[in-house]
């Protein structure tokens, strides 16, 4: 791609040969005429595209390097001008381009050069980022050739933008019968002709003026017109995306037309149908063997940064009951990034989570640069905050990102925001699941009336077996988006705003529109999101009855640490015979759990207690205590599901044979106060086994307590917080609670298999 053009044997100007994007061949009158025909294959140097780009947005910045990749020579036409061309997504238009098409070909022909163009790469502030380059000029010229007309026009299965007239349209033996415009290719005199007579406005439709000529039989005779209807040059996206997939081969990186068994040389994504997921690989973008090539260009690497971090706003959005948001709070505080390059937007909409915000500002409000909240008594909503918190950022002229982070987004990696801001990209997500569901927050593709369609590749991204940094059509939950973004294209103040879509779909619809590219990243792990569903909020530490829906943050907030361990190294413990003590509950688990009975207060043995006395029925007598049982807190299914995924296999590892399904008549927690019950007489478990655990620590919370087996004179008097003793409840280990002499001792016991 020579600025000066010397392949070009026309006496074409320099500025001209600098800019274009088309084929040239001399004029047949030229002595520099080389007679090119079908057996003469026409040099790839004498090719020349023509695109039309007012703009250069992130589309156009794709499409030149597909060019650039292959070779191609471009002019591009109409850059700094105004777009007057109307909006394709509700009204035809594109005029605009053939009036500088028009220009364009009278000079090239007045130079007595004649040009196979490639046009319809054409970037308008609405369609700019729809067209890559699949392979080089030889193969676009031998294709054109072969078709053995002067004008091929690219063609589409709809009709579009006047229906009626599809009836004069010339029938095709086999293919797509209707003419596109995105695209076409020709010799220069012929095009020249074609739009001679073209004298509308810049909005009028440029598809209807070339369809009118189409359909002409003299005209199209003339001109010597055709379509390629089997996608051997090009390949539109729009009504044809289940004829399309991606060939992968020798290294390189197809788009495959497997309704004609054809390999497209230009990949158009027309109308409201982008090139979405097929721009991520094509030209050699990614390939299985080198994965991704682009993914490390034009990074901001923040290592070793002399000078302050970017500043960032982070916006956080508390839309609904939402569970763990006291360790969302804790996660976004272990970030690693510098506090006072941080500001806080927090939207919380939940009277329920006022709690959780004020703790956290009151622990660490003033470690950031600023704070600004919008509680649930301002009444604000979603569309609002998320367009102030945009605007935030907008007009504070320190801010160079905006992080939109959602409550339910579990944001495990602590590098995630300096990992984004080093992408270096528009917009970027990090890439979130949902344990054990395709559920991400992002979309492959889209349909074609603008909604969820799941991309060839969906699959394989989410699972981790391809890699890289993907531009797709929606993302949500977690973003991070440039200032510079904000203040241009997403200018406008209600970018989240749509009467007819929700405020994600709206401002992804916004960005698109804008020719801004949305990018997600899977090269690194970044966490999952919380199911909000069944999220009750009629408990002091709702949290605990997440064990169904979010099992995976119900395990890292209430399982010990160590737990994992008991599975493959010896940290079981034997205190004395057939008695097995082992980690299972973390602190906070035993707080909350104590915390929750206490808030209940329906102790036995009150006399307010709402309940009836319940009793530890032993093999040979009752044995009244202190307690409050699982059911009381409509916690016994919860409590089920933990023995039997956490409980159950100690017990098959400890008792080998013993298959439990962790039934229990009983589950309880046991309150023992030297003036209240400071012990329990010796007695037997109605249980096959009898899981209990301390819940709090012995010598801090409490002194005395203990548990003695007096067939084996054996006792544990130091029990530790969290952690659980398993013994058999029958025959062989009759037991006594031992006194406590002071504080407050509490015990979590369920008879196991009754």
């Amino acid at each position: 791609m020579d600025p000066d053009c010397p392949a070009c044997p026309c006496p074409t100007p320099k500025a001209l040969c600098a800019a274009v994007i088309c084929t040239a061949l001399c004029h047949p009158f030229s002595p520099l005429w080389n007679g090119f025909n079908l057996f003469h294959p026409i040099p790839t140097n004498k090719l020349l595209v023509l695109t039309v780009a007012t703009t250069e947005t992130d589309g156009f910045k794709r499409f030149i390097r597909s060019a650039r990749h292959f070779n191609y020579t471009i002019k591009v036409l109409g850059r700094g001008e105004k777009w007057r061309g109307g909006d394709y997504m509700s009204m035809p238009g594109g005029g605009q381009k053939v009036r500088l098409l028009k220009s364009t070909v009278f000079v090239i022909h007045s130079f007595l050069c004649q040009c196979v163009s490639v046009m319809g790469t054409v970037f308008s502030p609405r369609c700019s980022y729809d067209v890559v380059f699949a392979s080089g000029p030889k193969e676009l010229l031998k294709k054109f050739q072969q078709v053995g007309h002067k004008v091929v026009f690219s063609a589409e299965n709809l009709i579009w933008p006047d229906r009626h007239l599809e009836d004069k349209h010339p029938h095709v033996r086999e293919g797509k019968r209707f003419l596109g415009s995105g695209g076409f290719i020709g010799y220069a005199p012929n095009l020249k002709t074609m739009v001679a007579d073209w004298t509308g406005k810049d909005n009028e439709s440029d598809q209807l003026f070339y369809t009118k000529i189409y359909i002409t039989p003299e005209k199209r005779k003339s001109i010597n017109i055709t379509l390629d209807s089997k996608c051997r040059l090009f390949q539109n996206l729009y009504g044809a995306l289940d004829e399309v997939v991606l060939k992968f081969e020798d290294g390189r990186v197809r788009a495959r037309n497997v309704m004609y068994d054809t390999l497209p040389v230009i990949v158009h994504g027309n109308g409201p149908t982008k090139i979405n997921y097929l721009g991520n690989y094509i030209p050699q973008t990614w390939t299985f063997e080198t994965g991704c090539t682009v993914c490390d260009e034009d990074q901001r690497l923040l290592s070793g940064l002399k000078s302050e971090y970017p500043l960032v706003v982070i916006g956080i959005f508390i839309q609904q009951p939402t569970p763990f948001v006291s360790v969302f709070f804790e996660r976004l505080f272990n970030l690693k990034y510098p506090k006072d390059r941080l500001k806080l937007f927090i939207y919380n909409h939940e009277p329920h989570h006022e709690q959780h915000v004020h703790s956290f500002l009151e622990d660490h409000g003033t470690e950031y640069r600023g704070v600004k909240v919008i509680g649930p008594e301002e009444d604000m909503d979603s569309v609002t905050s998320r367009n102030l918190g945009f605007d935030t950022c907008r007009q504070d002229i320190d801010c160079e990102y905006f992080f939109s982070l959602d409550a339910e987004v579990v944001l495990k990696n602590t590098d995630t925001l300096r990992i984004l801001i080093e992408q270096n990209r528009p917009i970027i997500a990090p890439m979130i699941t949902r344990p054990g569901k395709l559920w991400t927050n992002f979309w492959g593709a889209l349909s074609a009336d603008g909604y969820y369609a799941r991309s060839e590749d969906y699959v394989d991204i989410v699972q981790g077996r391809r890699v890289g940094v993907w531009n797709v059509p929606y993302i949500s939950s977690v973003y991070l988006v440039k200032a510079t973004v904000l203040r241009t294209d997403l200018a406008a103040e209600d970018v989240f705003h749509s009467e007819a879509l929700d405020p994600d779909m709206a401002f992804c619809r916004n960005v698109r529109d804008q020719g801004v590219f949305m990018f997600v990243t899977n090269r690194q792990e970044f966490g999952r999101m919380l199911s909000t569903e069944n999220y009750k909020t009629n408990h002091l530490h709702n949290d605990l009855w997440q064990l169904f829906e979010n099992p995976l943050d119900w395990e890292e907030r209430y399982i010990h640490e160590n737990y994992s361990r008991i599975m493959t190294e010896d940290i079981v413990e034997t205190p004395c015979p057939d008695v097995y003590w082992f980690p299972i509950f973390t602190d906070i688990a035993c707080k909350h759990l104590i915390e929750e009975m206490e808030n209940y207060g329906q102790w036995s043995g009150d006399p307010n207690r709402r309940h009836s006395t319940c009793t530890i029925q032993g093999g040979y007598e009752n044995v009244p205590t202190i307690d409050i049982h699982m059911n009381q807190i409509d916690f016994d299914k919860d409590w089920q599901k933990f023995l039997l995924d956490y409980v159950a296999p100690i017990t098959e590892k400890m008792f080998p044979g013993y298959y439990t399904q962790a039934l229990f008549d009983l589950a309880f927690v046991v309150r023992y106060k030297p003036d209240e019950q400071p012990s329990l007489r010796p007695h037997h478990d109605a249980s096959t086994f009898t899981i209990n655990i301390a819940l709090n620590q012995v010598g801090t919370d409490f002194q005395g307590g203990g548990c003695r087996f007096l067939r084996y004179d054996c006792s544990i008097t130091a029990p530790r917080k969290g952690w659980a003793l398993l013994h058999p409840g029958r025959l062989t280990h009759y037991h006594e609670g031992l006194p406590t002499t002071e504080g407050v001792r509490y015990i979590a016991v369920s008879f196991v298999d009754p």
